[in-house]
């Protein structure tokens, strides 16, 4: 799924919509379907932006917990 959808979903899980990107383009076209509200660009990328910045602080939280653990291992000695 792609982070456009993956942040649609997270304002509003019931949504339902189709994402089309074409080749080599960053360009995306939303299509709300079923009658689900459109959410307005803005919030989209507001909330992708809160998703990016949440991946990157679990993915630092897990390199300083194994840099973490590691110090505790040297400092056994082992």
């Amino acid at each position: 799924m792609s982070l456009t959808g993956k942040a649609i979903l997270e304002i509003n899980p019931n949504a339902k919509v189709t994402i089309v990107r074409e080749n080599g383009s960053s360009e995306e076209t939303i299509t709300w379907v079923d009658g689900t509200v459109e959410i307005s660009q803005s919030d989209i990328d507001t909330k992708r932006q809160e998703i990016i910045t949440r991946l990157a602080n679990e993915e630092q939280a897990e390199i300083d917990a194994k840099a973490s653990g590691n110090t505790k291992l040297l400092g056994l000695g082992l």
